[in-house]
């Protein structure tokens, strides 16, 4: 089994690093919803479906005076490490130190839109 994911977070991880404006990834709903995500909250500049190949995602990375917005992304669960967090438990995290994603029963979701819908998850990155 492939981990798309995991390979778009490394992917966008060494854009970041290079200065690239933009990087390419295999299309899959999860990399999309997630894309999402990191769009609305400003991480990235956007993305689209590549011209030349429907199956590729060209990512726009975002650049704050030179700088990557995106200072640091890791990945929380692995196939082997399951972490589940309760409602009770997203409210004892102090999200000023980045910015969680949760895998929900509804989506994925930031963790403010969790604590708004009140549901818990399964955290899957953490974005600085």
């Amino acid at each position: 089994m492939k981990n798309h994911f995991a390979n778009m977070i490394a992917t966008i991880k060494n854009g970041q690093l290079s200065k690239k404006a933009y990087v390419n990834q295999t299309r899959k709903k999860i990399c999309e919803f997630v894309l999402n995500i990191l769009w609305d909250e400003g991480f990235i500049s956007g993305y689209n479906v590549s011209n030349t190949n429907s199956n590729q995602l060209r990512i726009y990375l975002k650049y704050n005076n030179g700088k990557p917005a995106i200072t640091s992304i890791k990945l929380l669960t692995k196939p082997s490490l399951k972490l589940n967090y309760s409602l009770k438990q997203l409210w004892k995290i102090n999200s000023s130190e980045g910015f969680l994603i949760i895998s929900t029963d509804k989506g994925f979701m930031s963790i403010n839109d969790c604590k708004k819908y009140k549901v818990g998850g399964v955290p899957f990155l953490i974005v600085k």
